[in-house]
């Protein structure tokens, strides 16, 4: 991870020493929100909501044909995906209860390097990702209620270490379209997933196997600035 973390902020630092001398080469922020969930073969799809979540990071544009039409334009970006928990209640056999319910994050590292057709303001965007999965915080409450004895227990999870039963590295894609004004501020709307599951094939036992097929997906709202050049 410290490896990775280095080598991303050593393109950046390259980037940005080149963005100050470059003239078709601007740095930029952006900042938004996640609303995210599950795509894929989800089991008890239902019980898995939508959530929000906070992204935000840096990106370089470089205009490739001198009039900013067309454009390539990679980004370093934080970003929270996960789901929500329906309060929802399972029964075993014996007629054990089970009841679930909370937030999970999952915090990656999102490089997306896109091409970017700028039509007189009107932009749309496209290309593949590579993300990092950087850490996850798990909220979720277990309450469960003995069909035997009839007593009750509850477990809450919070910050998860262990990152075993999860691929951290991940391939995926984002496509969108927004508007950009002269002044470099621009509104964008995004739709971002994975290729890949992000839950490892030989685990059965993560969110009780649910998760098995799942793939993470976010419709993305920001709003980015590109400095002007000096």
């Amino acid at each position: 991870m410290k490896k990775t973390v280095i080598v991303l902020a050593s393109l950046l630092s390259v980037a940005t020493i080149s963005a100050s001398r470059a003239q078709g080469v601007r740095l930029g922020l952006r900042a938004g929100a996640n609303y995210s969930n599950l795509a894929g073969d989800v089991q008890n799809e239902s019980t898995y909501n939508n959530k929000l979540g906070f992204l935000g990071g840096l990106m370089l544009n470089a205009d490739l044909t001198g009039d900013g039409f067309l454009s390539v334009q990679p980004e370093l970006l934080f970003s929270q995906k996960g789901f929500e928990n329906k309060p929802t209640e399972y029964k075993n056999l014996v007629g054990t209860t089970q009841k679930r319910e909370g937030k999970v994050n999952y915090n990656y590292l999102d490089v997306p390097v896109l091409f970017k057709v700028n039509a007189s303001g009107l932009v749309f965007e496209a290309g593949p990702q590579y993300s990092y999965l950087l850490s996850v915080k798990d909220e979720t409450t277990v309450t469960t209620k003995s069909g035997i004895t009839g007593n009750t227990n509850t477990a809450t999870t919070h910050d998860q270490k262990d990152l075993s039963n999860l691929n951290r590295n991940e391939l995926g894609y984002v496509a969108g379209l927004g508007y950009q004004a002269e002044n470099g501020v621009s509104l964008n709307l995004r739709y971002t997933g994975a290729f890949s599951d992000f839950v490892k094939s030989d685990n059965g036992t993560y969110f009780d196997g649910d998760l098995k097929n799942a793939r993470q997906s976010a419709f993305q709202v920001s709003l980015g600035y590109l400095i002007p050049n000096k």
